[in-house]
């Protein structure tokens, strides 16, 4: 907690106002040391409410992509703008508090259910709480424990299967309503028949807001707006899912290896 974060506000940088959603990556360059650069004369455009599905081998900047877009690293070079403004300008908190990640290790903290939940919105109503879980199915789990959201959980939450914690975050997700998603391989540790809920759960939820979704597992993309193909620095194919896949080009490929 008391380290201090290498990328910071500037002292008098103004608030960014409520987003939209277009994101626009202009001529992005960005490496985690100087000799060694994970993304080359990166761009593209997003509009707002647009499901951008990443895909690409480990290491290719999937993860970096939306790491960038958060601020919790700063580009060597080019723009990331977000309804036309520049990230590196305005106050990283007013950035971050429209965003909602999710990655695939989520914390439960020492606390109850509620709480947890809540922690998306300090202020929510128990209606919102309960709304968000219901959204992303975890309201019938929670229902089934004995003492229901008050059901006092452990730090990492130990009393739950790794599905159920990773639903109890998705609905902290939720809760907050970020105007852009970012999804981080988030229903990678969820079992098969617990991720269809959880996507028929969050279809609605993507609608209206901008979001990202990184995904190994491929099947879990096919209702993205568009698919970015990640390799060698760069969007090396970009399209619809069926549009790629009549392409036979390198999601093609990817997809192939994966069901074969």
């Amino acid at each position: 907690m008391d380290t201090e974060p290498v990328v910071v506000s500037a002292a008098d940088a103004p608030q960014l106002a409520p987003v939209k959603g277009n994101v626009e990556f202009k001529n992005v360059t960005f490496g985690y040391t100087a000799d060694t650069p994970v993304l080359n004369d990166v761009s593209f455009n997003v509009t707002a409410g647009e499901t951008i599905a990443l895909v690409g081998a480990t290491g290719a900047g999937k993860s970096t992509i939306v790491n960038l877009l958060s601020r919790f690293y700063d580009i060597n070079g080019g723009s990331i703008l977000i309804d036309g403004v520049d990230i590196r300008g305005v106050n990283i908190e007013s950035l971050r508090r429209q965003m909602g990640i999710m990655t695939q290790d989520s914390y439960i903290f020492s606390g109850t259910i509620r709480d947890n939940i809540a922690y998306g919105k300090l202020d929510a109503t128990e209606e919102e709480i309960v709304a968000a879980a219901k959204a992303v199915h975890a309201h019938d789990f929670i229902s089934r424990l004995k003492d229901g959201y008050d059901t006092k959980l452990t730090a990492r939450g130990g009393e739950l299967s790794n599905g159920q914690r990773q639903l109890v975050a998705f609905a902290r997700t939720m809760l907050s309503n970020p105007h852009i998603l970012v999804l981080d391989e988030a229903t990678s540790s969820i079992d098969t028949k617990t991720e269809l809920l959880v996507q028929a759960g969050i279809r609605d939820l993507l609608k209206g807001r901008t979001s990202f979704v990184i995904a190994h597992r491929l099947s879990t993309i096919q209702n993205a707006d568009r698919i970015f193909v990640i390799d060698d620095g760069g969007i090396v194919e970009s399209g619809s899912p069926a549009d790629l896949m009549a392409k036979k080009g390198a999601y093609y490929k990817l997809r192939q290896a994966q069901f074969a």
